[in-house]
């Protein structure tokens, strides 16, 4: 049996024997560009059922068929950590959902701060946290929630998550987590950091637990991958 090497998400249920019709974007994509033929193999998931090999049984130009055939890995789900985050410019957003999908997050959620400058769509970050999964081999795809207000995002929180807020005003402190295990969301502001009122805000909430990312200034891409990586290696499943 070859090996399926291309890997596709397609929202419709996996399971054996279950035929798939495929888009006119997806079939254009297995067919015209990755040349695959009746009787070739890909794998699917979608997010749910975990990973499994399909067959192609009809393909054409705008449409196609493919039918499971098995399953190839389980669902694996991420540890129980969302990301909270201010949108920032176009490119390094999209950085940002690709490494938390690679890292193991599972929910995005952006939130407007008092210096978040940047336009978000929400349908565009899910498309990209899907490519983003099927390229690191994820067999779960976090959904991307609606941009909201900081304030209001607080105002509903439940308490029983905690939040680790990268704080940049701990500039220099060393980088420790001292915590126990549980539903935890990582907090990471905005290009130039967050607003007094925010950061006081932030300080009176009980289930806030601040923590220094180092000595430097991180940009605020490359703060969320260190804050994951804090959070991952002390209470996640890298330990």
């Amino acid at each position: 049996m070859a090996e399926a090497k291309i890997r596709l998400y397609l929202d419709q249920p996996l399971a054996e024997g279950q035929a798939l019709a495929l888009g006119e974007g997806q079939a254009n994509y297995l067919f015209n560009v990755m040349r695959l033929g009746r009787g070739d193999a890909a794998r699917v998931f979608n997010g749910r059922d975990g990973e499994w090999r399909a067959e192609v049984e009809q393909a054409g130009k705008r449409q196609g068929i493919l039918r499971c055939v098995a399953q190839t890995a389980p669902l694996v789900a991420p540890p129980d950590l969302w990301l909270l985050f201010a949108p920032i410019k176009k490119a390094r957003c999209d950085f940002i959902v690709e490494k938390a999908v690679e890292m193991g997050v599972a929910r995005l959620v952006p939130v407007q701060t008092r210096f978040t400058n940047e336009r978000f769509r929400e349908d565009k970050a899910q498309a990209h946290a899907i490519e983003a999964a099927e390229q690191c081999e994820a067999t779960f795809v976090p959904p991307v929630e609606a941009l909201q207000p900081l304030d209001r995002l607080l105002s509903g929180w439940d308490a029983s998550r905690r939040i680790l807020w990268a704080d940049e005003g701990l500039l220099g402190q060393r980088a420790l987590l001292q915590a126990e295990p549980g539903p935890w969301a990582v907090l990471i502001g905005p290009e130039g950091g967050f607003a007094a009122e925010e950061r006081a805000r932030l300080g009176a909430c009980d289930f806030v637990t601040p923590v220094s990312l180092g000595p430097r200034i991180l940009r605020a891409d490359t703060a969320a991958v260190a804050a994951l990586t804090l959070w991952q290696t002390t209470l996640g499943d890298w330990r």
